[in-house]
């Protein structure tokens, strides 16, 4: 698969280059310090993953995120940021990002990651998903009116809750393709695209 980094720090975005680039299966096509450009480079190199900072000079990341999006929806975008605040995991993924890890995640975890998203899951850290479901305790539960099975509800749980598809499937006691296939009827009973998605409904009407 192939990558572009965007990070303003030098030496980390060289280790990031090194780590992914030296991984068997994944390409490491751009990495570059900030969004200035971003439609030209996406549009040029035309990567399967995005690897974000937020903090960045002259143009962030959560207007990166927008701008991809806005040209290719269908472009992975994974956030890497020291950021765990509500304000900018929402902004994040209304934006349209595909997953949050923050910058303490393990090398391991974060081509864990990669690997997850591109076959469309939503990785985010442990405990983001969950500090921000307290956010939203004064609404009521509403995963009835979904129609969501008892399964269901448990497999969007550990989507909020970072765990990635391989790690459902550990976690549920099946394969990984009845984790996919759970989740397309999740997403068809919440009527959205994608886990990203599926995840900011279940944290925005506290579903799980």
């Amino acid at each position: 698969m192939k990558i572009i980094i965007y990070e303003d720090d030098e030496k980390l975005r060289q280790s990031l280059s090194l780590l992914i680039d030296g991984t068997g299966g994944y390409s490491v096509v751009g990495a570059f310090p900030n969004c200035k450009n971003v439609v030209e480079e996406v549009t040029a190199l035309r990567p399967d993953i995005v690897l974000m900072d937020i903090d960045m000079p002259e143009v962030g990341g959560i207007e990166g995120v927008k701008l991809i999006k806005e040209k290719y929806p269908d472009t992975k975008i994974l956030m890497h940021t020291v950021f765990d605040d509500n304000d900018k995991l929402f902004a994040c993924l209304q934006a349209g990002a595909d997953g949050y890890l923050l910058k303490k995640t393990s090398p391991a975890k974060l081509l864990e990651a990669l690997q997850d998203i591109y076959t469309g899951g939503a990785p985010m850290s442990p405990g983001i998903a969950r500090r921000v479901l307290a956010t939203f305790h004064h609404i009521q539960p509403a995963a009835e009116q979904y129609g969501l099975t008892k399964r269901e509800k448990e497999i969007l749980q550990l989507l909020t809750e970072g765990y990635t598809y391989k790690a459902i499937s550990a976690e549920c006691h099946i394969s990984m393709d009845t984790v996919s296939t759970h989740l397309r009827h999740i997403y068809e009973k919440l009527h959205v695209n994608c886990g990203t998605e599926a995840v900011a409904k279940a944290i925005r009407e506290r579903l799980v």
